[in-house]
C-alpha cells in the first residue's frame, strides 16, 4: 500500500501556491512527524525537516511526498551537529523535540552530561536562523530540581539568542509551559513541557490556551449521564470508576451535581472506534496482533475506557506496561502500530516505515498531534500580538 500526501488530506491547501496564511516552519528532531502534523493543522507549512534516524526519514519521505503538494518539505537526514544553519532557508518558526532521554525518569537522567543532549544544538539553530518564533517540546522531567540550573542556562541561551547566556540583550520573550496532552484532546495521559519564544520585534507571548478536555467531563458522561456507554452501544458497568483520577472527580461531582463544561478526555475505546480486532496477518494499516503481552502488578497496561498511559519508545525495544491495552474483561494485549498511530493523533493514511518495533519506537518518541496543533495555534497568535 503506497501512502501519499496525508497532510493534504488532513489540511486542504497545505503548501499550495497562493495560500497566503501559511507561515513557514523548519523542524529539528522531527522523528516520524507528530509535531509536524499538528503544526500543519495549525497553518504552518514546513520548508525543511531534520532527523538523524534513517527509518524515521523513510517514514517522512513516504508520507510527505505526492502530486497534491506543490512543494514537499526538504528532509535533511543526518546529525544536526554537522549542519551549517547559515546555508538553510530562513523560516517563521523553528520547532522540534530535542531528545528526552537525558531528562526522562525512565532514562539515565544524566542531563547535560548525556551525549544525547541536543539543547545546545537547538540553541545554535535558533541563534543562526533568528526565526520570529521557536517552539520546543520535551519530557516533564526537564523541570526536576536537579536540572534547574541547566534549564536556566537553556532559557538564557534561547532568550538572548547567542547560545551562551552572555550580556547580549534579550532578543526573545521565552515561556516554559507544563501540559498534559489529554487535556487538549489526545487519547493519552502524556505530560510534557513546552519551551516557546517569540522575537520581541515580531510578537509577544500570550497565556497558553486553557484545557479543552477534562477527566471531570469524562466522569460525568460515564458515571452520571451515562452517554459515554450509550455512544459505544454498551451497558454501564456496575463497578463504577476504577482509576484514581476518576474516583476523585466522581466524589466531587456526586456532591455538587454541577455538569462540567468542555469536552471529555478521549479514551482508548474512543480512539480505536471502527478499527475492529487486530488481524493475525499482514495488514496495510498495520493493525496486526502482537503476541506476548502479560499484565501483573506494576505492569498493568492501559484500560480501554481511559486515555492510554504515555506511549514509550524504550531503550531496548517496546516496554510492556505502557504500550499494552487491557480490555473490559481484563485481557491484555500489545497496542498495534495502527492503534499507536491513533493514540498519537496520526491519520489512518499515515503508515510508519520499518518493523513493528521500529514503528512503535518512532511513535513513542512523537508529540501528540492534538497538543502540537493547540501549541501551533497559540504560537501563531503570539506572533501576531504586536
Amino acid at each position: 500500500m503506497m501512502v501519499h500526501s496525508y497532510l493534504e488530506e488532513m489540511v486542504p491547501g497545505y503548501l499550495i501556491p497562493g495560500k497566503t496564511n501559511v507561515l513557514t516552519c523548519g523542524e529539528l528532531f522531527t522523528g516520524c512527524g507528530g509535531m509536524l502534523t499538528g503544526l500543519a493543522q495549525a497553518g504552518f507549512g514546513h520548508r525543511w525537516v531534520n532527523e538523524v534516524d534513517a527509518t524515521a526519514c523513510t517514514t517522512l519521505r513516504n508520507n510527505l511526498q505526492g502530486h497534491q503538494l506543490a512543494e514537499s518539505p526538504r528532509v535533511i537526514e543526518g546529525d544536526m551537529r554537522d549542519i551549517d544553519w547559515s546555508d538553510i532557508d530562513a523560516v517563521d518558526l523553528v520547532a522540534g523535540g530535542p531528545p528526552c532521554q537525558p531528562f526522562s525518569k525512565g532514562g539515565r537522567a544524566a542531563g547535560e552530561t548525556d551525549p544525547r543532549d541536543m539543547w545546545p544544538e537547538a540553541i545554535r539553530a535558533v541563534r543562526t536562523l533568528q526565526p520570529p518564533a521557536f517552539l520546543f517540546e520535551n519530557v516533564k522531567g526537564l523541570l526536576r530540581p536537579g536540572f534547574s540550573q541547566y534549564l536556566a542556562r537553556i532559557l538564557d541561551g534561547l532568550r538572548c539568542g547567542d547560545g551562551n547566556g552572555s550580556e547580549c540583550g534579550d532578543k526573545y520573550e521565552v515561556a516554559v509551559i507544563a501540559v498534559n496532552a489529554a487535556d487538549y484532546g489526545a487519547p493519552q495521559k502524556r505530560e510534557r513541557v513546552l519551551i516557546a519564544g517569540v522575537r520581541k520585534d515580531c510578537g509577544s507571548l500570550l497565556p497558553f490556551p486553557s484545557a479543552t478536555h477534562s477527566v471531570e467531563r469524562l466522569v460525568w458522561e460515564k458515571w452520571i449521564s451515562g452517554c459515554y456507554w450509550d455512544r459505544h452501544g454498551l451497558a454501564r458497568p456496575a463497578c463504577g470508576p476504577t482509576s484514581r483520577f476518576e474516583r476523585t472527580a466522581f466524589r466531587t461531582l456526586s456532591r455538587t451535581r454541577v455538569e462540567p463544561e468542555g469536552l471529555p478526555w478521549v479514551t482508548c475505546r474512543d480512539a480505536f472506534a471502527g478499527l475492529g480486532e487486530p488481524t493475525l496477518g499482514d495488514d496495510p494499516l498495520r493493525h496486526e496482533y502482537r503476541a506476548g503481552a502479560r499484565a501483573y502488578p506494576g505492569h498493568e497496561g492501559s484500560e480501554i475506557d481511559q486515555p492510554a498511559k504515555a506511549l514509550k519508545a524504550g531503550c531496548h525495544g517496546v516496554p510492556g506496561g505502557e504500550n499494552m491495552l487491557v480490555d473490559g474483561m481484563g485481557a491484555a494485549r500489545y497496542f498495534t502500530v495502527r492503534e499507536a498511530c491513533r493514540l498519537q493523533g496520526m491519520p489512518d493514511t499515515f503508515v510508519p516505515a520499518g518493523s513493528s518495533s521500529r514503528a512503535l519506537r518512532q511513535l513513542g518518541n512523537a508529540m501528540p498531534v492534538q497538543l502540537a496543533r493547540a501549541a501551533g495555534h497559540w504560537i501563531r497568535q503570539c506572533m501576531s500580538a504586536r
